[in-house]
């Protein structure tokens, strides 16, 4: 017995898909989606990165002096760049 396979109903045409516009005005005077929280995300994120390597690089410098420190060196000092 041959089996036969139907395709699914293409989806039934209607008004746009989308947040409903807004009471008294039609969909195509709405206002743009903002993508005021995504520049936020990147701008945070962005902190963060530069908060990191800041961090890194203070860290870092601390661990040498405390290296050197630890050797039994005296002159450790970090000089004057």
């Amino acid at each position: 017995m041959p089996m036969y396979f139907m395709t699914p109903d293409p989806p039934p045409k209607g008004p746009p898909s989308g947040p409903p516009a807004e009471p008294g005005k039609p969909r195509e005077l709405r206002q743009p989606d903002s993508r005021r929280g995504a520049v936020i995300g990147l701008l945070i994120a962005a902190a963060l990165i530069v908060l990191g390597l800041i961090l890194v690089k203070v860290l870092g410098d601390a661990g040498r002096l405390e290296d050197c420190a630890l050797s039994g060196r005296t002159n450790c000092a970090p000089l004057d760049r």
